[in-house]
């Protein structure tokens, strides 16, 4: 009976993780009544195309702020090809988009201060990144082995730290030839 009981809820663990309160055009959110704010989070099918995260959203007569992406939200979602950011999203996750290896295009925000570690893992199909001059950090491990990274325009002039001396932000990006500053 115990063996039975931890199988099921070994089980149903994926589905309490991705956990959400509304789909709204696709995108899936965790609601806050309190704040008025909206979560973007993961979708059990995997998102896939071309994703544009609006400003706000409105679920039952409720407008909210969508103010961040929760981590891990695209995780893995190897046929999404591009994410608009709006500008109320203020920060990039730990392994937001990481493993997203048909990411091709992505537009980061003037209102983004930082990019968590791992944001941009392995995202081969990356081209080219414009990273603005509100984000004052990059983690460790940002843009790791974004194989097909040829271009970085970095207008991040209030940047205090990007990467560690350990775990470089831009490592093993084999292909990147410009860096504009």
């Amino acid at each position: 009976m115990k063996k039975s009981f931890l199988l099921l809820l070994l089980t149903l663990l994926p589905m309490l993780a991705s956990a959400y309160d509304a789909v709204i055009d696709g995108i899936y959110y965790n609601l806050d009544q309190g704040t008025k704010e909206a979560v973007v989070n993961s979708s059990p099918n995997h998102y896939s195309g071309n994703v544009e995260i609006p400003s706000s959203v409105t679920y039952n007569g409720v407008e909210y702020s969508v103010t961040s992406i929760g981590i891990h939200a695209f995780y893995g979602c190897s046929r999404l090809r591009s994410v608009t950011i709006p500008n109320s999203v203020t920060s990039i996750g730990e392994s937001l988009f990481a493993d997203c290896s048909g990411l091709t295009n992505i537009t980061i925000p003037n209102s983004l201060t930082s990019i968590g570690i791992h944001a941009f893992y392995g995202c081969n199909s990356l081209t080219s990144v414009t990273i603005p001059n509100s984000v004052t950090s990059i983690g460790e491990s940002a843009f790791y082995g974004c194989s097909g990274l040829r271009e970085v325009n970095f207008n991040a002039t209030n940047c205090t730290m990007m990467g560690s001396k350990n775990y470089p932000a831009f490592e093993r990006c084999t292909s990147l030839t410009t860096l504009t500053i």
